[in-house]
C-alpha cells in the first residue's frame, strides 16, 4: 500500500469561544492519486480541515503528517505550501498583484525560479487554462469566474503534488464550471474538493467523504 500523502491522527480543534469543538479525536488520511470530495453541512469542519493541512490553523491536540513527515512548526508548513496548493473559496483572498501575469508568476518566483522561467511557467499555465490574452488584465477588475480561474492558475503554476479546493464552483456560471471540470480531469495529481454541488463532484471525483467531528465517513458517488 502506498504511503498516505496526508495523515491526521487524533486531532482536536476548537475555535476560541465556540460552544463545542469542530474536531475531537479526528482521524483522516489521503492516499496518492485519490480524487476525493468532502461534503457535509455548514460548520462541520470541511474548510477547517483544509486550513489545518496547510498550517493556517493549528490543532490543540493530535498530529499531522504530510508526505511522511510530521509537521508542527511554521517552518514545516512553509515546506508543505511549496508542495500543496490551496484554492481559497474567495478568489479575492488569493489575488493581490496588479496584473494577472504578475499574480501567476509570483508563486514560481517565491519558489526560487529565475524571473524569465517564472514568467514562462505563468504563460504556459495561462495557456493551459484558456487564459491567453489575460496577461495585462487588472486582477480586481476581472469577473468572478475569471478570478476563480486565475486563482487556480496561481496554484497550478507552483506545480503542486496535491491540490485542495474549497468550494471552487461558488459563484460560477455553467460555462465556467464546465471549464473547471475539464481542467480538473486533466490533472495527474491527487486533489480534494470541498463542495456542496453533488453534480460537480460526480464529474470530478470518484469518492466522497462526509466530514464530522471524529472522521470522514466514505460515501460512494
Amino acid at each position: 500500500m502506498n504511503e498516505p500523502l496526508i495523515e491526521l491522527h487524533n486531532i482536536a480543534f476548537a475555535y476560541p469561544g465556540a460552544p463545542q469543538p469542530v474536531f475531537q479525536d479526528f482521524n483522516f488520511q489521503l492516499l496518492p492519486g485519490k480524487h476525493l470530495g468532502l461534503i457535509g453541512p455548514n460548520g462541520c469542519g470541511k474548510t477547517t480541515l483544509l486550513h489545518l493541512i496547510m498550517g493556517l490553523l493549528r490543532p490543540q491536540a493530535g498530529s499531522i503528517v504530510i508526505f511522511g513527515q510530521e509537521v508542527k512548526k511554521e517552518k514545516d508548513f512553509v515546506d508543505v505550501r511549496q508542495k500543496v496548493g490551496l484554492l481559497f473559496q474567495n478568489a479575492d483572498d488569493q489575488l493581490f498583484c496588479p496584473t494577472v501575469l504578475e499574480d501567476i508568476a509570483f508563486g514560481p518566483l517565491n519558489q526560487g525560479k529565475p524571473p524569465a522561467e517564472a514568467i514562462q511557467i505563468a504563460r504556459e499555465t495561462m495557456e493551459r487554462l484558456g487564459l491567453h490574452g489575460f496577461e495585462d488584465r487588472v486582477t480586481y477588475k476581472l469577473s468572478g469566474g475569471e478570478k476563480k480561474l486565475v486563482s487556480l492558475a496561481t496554484v497550478l503554476a507552483m506545480q503542486p503534488q496535491l491540490l485542495l479546493l474549497d468550494e471552487p464552483t461558488a459563484g460560477l456560471d455553467e460555462k465556467t464550471k464546465d471549464r473547471l471540470i475539464h481542467i480538473l480531469k486533466s490533472l495527474d495529481i491527487a486533489f480534494m474538493i470541498v463542495s456542496h454541488e453533488q453534480d460537480f463532484l460526480n464529474h470530478t471525483v470518484k469518492e466522497c467523504c462526509h466530514v464530522h467531528g471524529h472522521c470522514c465517513q466514505p460515501i460512494t458517488t
